[in-house]
């Protein structure tokens, strides 16, 4: 339940709409409801402004199809992220509505309208190609997130030039997310151009010493540009999020 639906809640028991009984109904799945697996957290829409994300891999279909269900049933948009494909088709069965997107990994069962709540552009940017599927992780869970979103790819330090004829396209972004791999240089590059929040994620495309992406996230810690803020390998997810509480209007 967010805070729209509880507002107006209490404004249906003032205006004598909604009983007191059909409000502790209302409310009895507060703050959490378990299921035979799972505890959903749905309180959360109410505290963070987006309902709990479900992380796909290591579940079961039948898992995550109960925790769908339960967030449909609540009007909640659900979003899960790791999702692969043979787990997506099983779940499109059931929720045929809902969307699959295979670069990367996530579904989406929408319930209701996405509510524009970004006061600006969140860019994101990928060094290579082979950085996209964590970068689209972040500019979709970004755009469910209720923000606009830019996408500037396959602009890595290799071929800075690409990525330097597209300054007015930095400079009007609210928050900047940068991913890459390798070496992972671009991150500096972008905050030493820009006067935003510039959140940096390492990804685990390189050779052998990229070390799995541990490389690319102890070059991203010792950037020597500001305003740089570094997420965990890989996690597209967890750039969206900061950034879109960045870049939430504020009620």
């Amino acid at each position: 339940m967010n805070p729209k639906k509880i507002k107006k809640l209490l404004e249906d028991i003032k205006g004598s709409k909604v009983s007191v009984s059909e409000a502790l109904t209302a409310l009895k799945g507060m703050p959490y409801e378990e299921l035979d697996n799972t505890v959903l957290d749905t309180h959360r829409s109410l505290r963070k402004g987006f309902p709990e994300v479900i992380y796909g891999e290591g579940k079961t279909t039948e898992q995550i199809k109960a925790v769908v269900r339960a967030m449909a049933s609540r009007k909640e948009n659900c979003l899960v992220t790791r999702m692969d494909e043979k787990k997506a088709k099983a779940l499109k069965k059931t929720f045929p509505a809902a969307t699959y997107c295979k670069v990367s990994k996530t579904f989406f069962m929408k319930s209701h309208k996405i509510e524009a709540s970004g006061k600006g552009v969140i860019m994101v940017i990928s060094a290579g190609t082979s950085d996209v599927p964590v970068a689209e992780e972040a500019a979709l869970v970004a755009e469910y997130m209720g923000n606009t979103v830019r996408r500037l790819y396959d602009v890595g330090v290799a071929g800075i030039h690409r990525l330097l004829c597209k300054k007015d396209d930095l400079w009007a972004a609210n928050v900047l997310i940068v991913v890459a791999g390798m070496e992972g240089a671009l991150p500096s590059v972008v905050a030493g151009l820009v006067s935003r929040p510039v959140i940096a994620v390492p990804t685990s495309v390189g050779y052998g010493a990229n070390l799995g992406g541990l490389t690319t996230l102890m070059a991203m810690l010792n950037s020597c540009a500001c305003g740089i803020t570094v997420v965990n390998i890989d996690n597209g997810f967890g750039a969206a999020y900061a950034a879109s509480l960045i870049n939430r209007e504020q009620s």
